[in-house]
């Protein structure tokens, strides 16, 4: 199965758009399933959403302003459990500790978040952690501009095949996007 991860686009309030080198990526047909970490903020893109896969789950991120969504989700691939969240309530914001007790409290495999803008992926005691970043590289509040610390537009594609996870990584650099695959296996005597 193959979903796409996206969030963060804060569209129109941060960015005008996703990067047309993304849309055209984004195709129907080829993707089964998409989770949105949160403030997708728009109805227009939420369609455009709709129309590469008709399953689609978000969850709250802190500037969407509709009370129904949930603060975060379980999605289960047997034999993986994936859980995500936009991440605004964590504490310490982005902390891979507080990331890993979630994770534990949900009883997932993977803990897919949101908020910081910025893509990141890692493994701590058998369990993966994924950040598509920014589709639209969109900046937070977080970020060191002063640093000279620019946003860089991401998504992530995770293609799920039993206890196997393939990411695929797309990012938006000087104008190309740029690929790189990682692996998650989850241990057999988890499975």
């Amino acid at each position: 199965m193959l979903i796409l991860v996206i969030g963060d686009l804060h569209i129109p309030h941060r960015a005008p758009g996703l990067p047309a080198k993304f849309k055209k990526l984004l195709v129907p047909g080829k993707i089964q399933q998409i989770l949105c970490t949160g403030n997708l903020t728009d109805r227009e893109t939420y369609d455009f959403l709709r129309s590469i896969a008709s399953d689609v789950h978000i969850v709250k991120g802190d500037f969407d302003e509709s009370s129904s969504l949930p603060l975060h989700k379980i999605i289960n691939h047997p034999p993986l459990s994936i859980g995500f969240t936009h991440a605004h309530t964590v504490v310490p914001h982005a902390d891979p500790d507080a990331l890993l007790l979630h994770a534990r409290q949900w009883d997932v495999d993977i803990l897919i978040t949101g908020n910081t803008h910025k893509f990141e992926a890692y493994e701590i005691e058998g369990k993966f952690f994924v950040n598509p970043g920014s589709a639209t590289g969109a900046m937070s509040a977080d970020w060191d501009v002063k640093d000279g610390e620019e946003p860089t537009p991401s998504f992530v594609l995770m293609d799920v095949q039993g206890a196997v996870v393939v990411l695929y990584v797309y990012q938006l650099v000087n104008g190309e996007v740029k690929v790189e695959k990682m692996q998650y296996r989850k241990s057999v005597e988890d499975a």
